[in-house]
């Protein structure tokens, strides 16, 4: 991961994109409006990003495919949104920043706090 910070602080980036499937997640963590809303406040702190609004987090969907709470976070350099399937108890998480934060961090936090299984992650450099 130091050479993708190196990369991003001497090319002038725009921004950094992390896609986070986390699987087989505690399901009572899943279901938690509160356990979403504390994970984005340790989450911003650890990025040190400055939030901006409160997090806003809707338990929505007919489809039980699909249904459970989706949650985003305005952040004064993007955005953080997430999905959180009942059915499955996995999570589907997006962290968009200008500034640089570590998405090996970033994932493996998100992973011990939801007590997933496993995770898949994905990120680019935007420009």
């Amino acid at each position: 991961m130091e050479s993708l910070e190196k990369e991003f602080r001497e090319g002038n980036y725009w921004g950094l994109w992390s896609g986070i499937d986390l699987h087989s997640c505690n399901p009572e963590f899943v279901r938690s409006e509160e356990k979403v809303k504390e994970f984005v406040r340790l989450l911003c702190d650890r990025m040190n990003v400055k939030r901006f609004g409160e997090t806003v987090v809707i338990d929505f969907g007919e489809d039980p495919r699909v249904s459970g709470f989706s949650m985003t976070q305005l952040i004064e350099t993007s955005l953080i949104s997430g999905h959180f399937v009942n059915q499955t108890n996995n999570i589907f998480l997006d962290v968009f920043s200008c500034s640089f934060y570590s998405p090996l961090e970033v994932v493996e936090f998100a992973k011990d706090f939801f007590e997933a299984r496993d995770y898949k992650l994905n990120y680019k450099i935007r420009r």
